[in-house]
């Protein structure tokens, strides 16, 4: 099996690498340019640059994709690109979009126009519900997005389902609640706090950790699960594809994320952290959680980690990295 990966060199996309190179899978991974990309997530996994094939594709030109699917003539293409980051895009709305938005379609498109039984993953996200019920957003939940970013995954979302119902390509989106790792960019809030958490404990002194709001609620999951539910996705048992929530199904807020990261280091988050107004977005998602109960019950899958678990283990890769 040949799979195409639409942003390797991100979290997700190098994380999935290394699954789909341990399933024995031949992996080629794109990026706008793979001359000048350091690809580092993947050295940082261990994978080893002859173990997969490299290339250049803009996923916002019709024809570079269409060159690259003929070229390499994948079996599953993972489409993780994109802008990623819910605060930018209220700087970069249109950007955003495009990146998201037009991109998808390009790719669909495409696999319509070469008639191969290609199976194509779309990245969704949490952000399309906005604010989630108590219970959890599920698969039946209405969109109601509250960022530029939320709103080019769901015009995402409802292109894959259009080409599926359509046109019948076997394409899916997995709406993925928050997952994090050591991959993770620095500008993310989550890699933010447990950088500066284990910078304060080494280094000590009077730095402050400036944050937003903290009374936010998320469901944070493991990022290497979750590349796992992708894959499952696409080979679910009886052939057929569909979409699919990915979450923990626990909500927590960001004030309790940061205590706990400070608390791994024996550090009082108070004593280091100020609240800046600055940082504070527009509009914001109050609370979300996720459903994953499809996923359990169809695809075997659920999360393993708790967002407890997973700042541990954020803590540890982030001291082990300062190690060497």
């Amino acid at each position: 099996m040949r799979a195409l990966i639409c942003g390797i060199s991100g979290q997700d996309g190098a994380h999935l690498a290394k699954f789909l190179l341990g399933k024995g899978y031949e992996v080629v991974g794109t990026s706008r340019d793979a001359q000048l990309t350091s690809f580092g997530n993947l050295e940082r996994l261990g994978i080893a640059r002859d173990a997969l094939t490299l290339c250049s594709m803009a996923p916002t030109d019709f024809r570079s994709v269409l060159q690259t699917l003929k070229k390499y003539a994948p079996d599953e293409v993972y489409n993780l690109s994109g802008q990623s980051s819910v605060g930018l895009s209220f700087d970069q709305p249109v950007e955003t979009l495009e990146s998201i938005a037009t991109a998808t379609h390009h790719f669909l498109e495409v696999i319509r126009f070469l008639e191969r039984p290609i199976r194509f993953y779309n990245a969704g996200s949490s952000e399309c519900f906005g604010d989630t019920p108590e219970s959890g957003a599920n698969e039946l939940t209405p969109f109601r997005p509250r960022s530029p970013y939320g709103v080019a995954k769901s015009t995402a979302f409802w292109q894959v389902s259009n080409y599926r119902e359509a046109y019948g390509i076997q394409a899916c989106t997995g709406i993925l609640f928050n997952h994090e790792s050591s991959l993770r960019p620095a500008r993310f809030v989550t890699r933010k706090i447990v950088r500066a958490a284990c910078r304060i404990q080494r280094e000590g002194g009077g730095e402050k950790l400036k944050l937003g709001d903290l009374s936010i609620q998320r469901d944070w999951g493991w990022a290497p699960e979750y590349v796992a539910a992708m894959w499952a996705m696409l080979n679910a048992p009886g052939g057929g594809v569909d979409d699919f929530v990915i979450a923990t199904g626990e909500s927590n807020s960001l004030e309790q994320f940061v205590r706990h990261a400070f608390e791994c280091l024996g550090l009082d988050w108070k004593d280091h952290v100020e609240i800046d107004s600055g940082l504070y977005r527009p509009t914001e998602i109050r609370f979300s959680r996720g459903d994953a109960g499809k996923a359990q019950r169809l695809l075997g899958w659920r999360a393993g980690r708790s967002m407890r678990e997973t700042v541990e283990a954020l803590v540890q890769e982030e001291l082990a990295e300062g190690r060497r």
